[in-house]
């Protein structure tokens, strides 16, 4: 993992006259932060807009709008890095989760409380495929909370959730949601 939260390896590689290369290695430039979570990193790796997916002649894809959200029938990879939340979990405000949720184009996918288990409580229209690739984090739900270790993996369908890094060390977690038709039922 690198030292720097959001400054996470991106390779892109295609086929050009039937030979493989890369056209791009180095720090994905799609990095959003959240200044009230000093270390939080949102990167966007790549986004699909429809599938099947186009291969020929697409050489990059960060200049699509930018939500938690994919597209319409497309797809997102994201890493996160977060940072231990012991220095700021009891400061965060209302106003300072809505402004994360705006500034990552999704301003009505929070479902901030001040009774929820989380301030970072959220809630889309998706099928999240989320795994921890280094460290230990707690996947908090509206009636309980799962712990998480390096290489678990969840299946999120839609439902309200938030993640809290009560570890002393930073997380780096990916997802990549996909479009549902709506949240799912149990």
């Amino acid at each position: 993992m690198s030292d720097q939260a959001g400054n996470v390896r991106r390779v892109v590689v295609v086929d050009e006259s039937d030979r493989s290369k890369a056209i791009a290695d180095g720090p994905s430039p799609d990095v959003r932060r959240d200044p009230a979570r000093p270390g939080f990193a949102s990167t966007r790796m790549w986004v699909t807009e429809s599938t099947p997916v186009r291969l020929k002649g697409l050489r990059e894809s960060l200049n699509l709008p930018h939500t938690l959200e994919p597209p319409r029938g497309g797809s997102v990879c994201r890493v996160m890095t977060f940072p231990p939340e012991s220095s700021y979990i009891g400061k965060i405000t209302a106003k300072d989760v809505q402004a994360y949720f705006d500034a990552m184009g999704s301003p009505g996918a929070s479902t901030y409380s001040k009774d929820a288990p989380h301030p970072y409580m959220q809630q889309t229209k998706t099928l999240d495929f989320c795994m921890v690739i280094e460290g230990e984090i707690t996947l908090v739900l509206d009636t309980e909370e799962v712990h998480l270790s390096a290489g678990d993996t969840v299946v999120q369908r839609g439902t309200n959730h938030a993640w809290s890094n009560r570890s002393g060390f930073t997380v780096l977690a990916r997802a990549e949601p996909t479009p549902s038709k709506a949240p799912s039922a149990a």
